[in-house]
């Protein structure tokens, strides 16, 4: 596989479960604009089996490297970002992983259980980042048992690995000059939001803004029954020059922080 078809595989899923992206793919470039991807996001656990250093291994291969650690203390979350070697046009690929040392040992039980429940050779294929969820998940009350303590568990408990959420390059638009017009028209045109911590996080001392949608509701089917559960979100991200004239390249964690937020049951009813 090389990395426009995996690029193009993500996409694929994502939009499956996240219809509201491909309308505002299409809406903006309906006005004219060429969409370029700013990043890519993953989320895992950090067991050895399915860790960052798992997941890593595809995209190293395709001619990635590492370039930012950062560290999520109240989400218990471990991430690193990629940029391309040699492709500039490549987005950025950003893996979290939940450090399940730091949760409830209940927790901490019930994901293992679901990874020595899967059959182990799975772990092993190259494009386990592409898999979705290999393991049995079709318990609520796994799913509300996760949900209690770490939204991110839940969440990886339903989708699984896969993109969490694609972000459009704002910098290279041309009608939209500041996040705050991208956000004014997203928001005229039907599209909520993510404002925990502001719709903006992040400012231009920080070089980094970032807005979201809120994630897609995707109707999950349950031995219990139906019930629809936040899948994905749309990013938007606005990078602005350092010192030397180059766009800064990495994230901000505390503006980080509150994106994760936007796959969160709780914002869909503020």
């Amino acid at each position: 596989m090389n990395t426009t078809k995996l690029l193009s595989k993500l996409w694929e899923q994502y939009a499956e479960i996240t219809p509201s992206a491909k309308k505002i793919h299409d809406l903006l470039e309906r006005k004219g604009e060429e969409i370029k991807n700013d990043h890519i996001a993953i989320r895992t656990f950090n067991d050895s089996r399915v860790n960052i250093n798992v997941l890593e291994r595809l995209f190293l291969e395709l001619g990635y490297e590492e370039k930012g650690k950062y560290v999520f203390e109240s989400k218990k979350l471990f991430a690193k970002h990629y940029e391309h070697t040699t492709d500039k046009n490549a987005p950025r690929i950003f893996i979290s992983e939940l450090e399940l040392e730091k949760c409830s040992q209940k927790l901490q039980e019930t994901v293992n259980t679901i990874l020595d429940n899967c059959d182990q050779a799975t772990f092993s294929n190259p494009e386990l980042v592409i898999c979705g969820s290999v393991w049995e998940s079709n318990s609520q009350e796994i799913y509300n048992q996760l949900l209690e303590e770490s939204e991110y568990a839940a969440w990886m408990y339903i989708y699984g690995f896969r993109a969490n959420h694609f972000t459009i390059n704002v910098n290279a638009l041309k009608d939209f000059d500041t996040l705050q017009d991208l956000n004014a028209f997203l928001e005229d045109s039907g599209w909520k939001l993510n404002a925990s911590g502001g719709k903006i996080k992040g400012t231009p001392e920080q070089l980094l803004e970032q807005s979201s949608t809120l994630a897609d509701l995707h109707m999950v089917d349950f031995k219990e029954g139906s019930l629809q559960i936040p899948s994905c979100y749309y990013e938007f991200a606005l990078r602005y020059p350092m010192s030397n004239g180059e766009l800064y390249q990495g994230f901000i964690t505390s503006s980080a922080d509150k994106i994760f937020e936007s796959t969160d049951v709780k914002l869909q009813s503020i």
